[in-house]
């Protein structure tokens, strides 16, 4: 019996994702401080310890969709759907 190899990983990465995908386009001009805050603890994803720092990774290379600049008087980078 063979299963998909990664399958879970996989699924885990497309759910995160949406999710985020979800709280940007509901809240423009946000950074990755906001997004963790809101997916750990309002759409209840704790265990996937996320941080802004790995949230500011995934995103360029998984959310091409999501546009970003740079905040002149914080320097965070803010997010938005173009």
């Amino acid at each position: 019996m063979q299963r998909n190899v990664g399958s879970q990983k996989q699924a885990r990465r497309m759910r995160l994702k949406s999710e985020i995908l979800d709280y940007v386009s509901n809240n423009p001009n946000c950074t990755a401080g906001e997004i963790v805050a809101a997916l750990a603890n309002d759409r209840r994803m704790k265990n996937h310890g996320l941080t802004p720092r790995k949230v500011g990774f995934f995103i360029p290379r998984y959310c091409k969709e999501i546009l970003w600049n740079q905040d002149s008087s914080t320097g965070k980078r803010v997010y938005a759907l173009p």
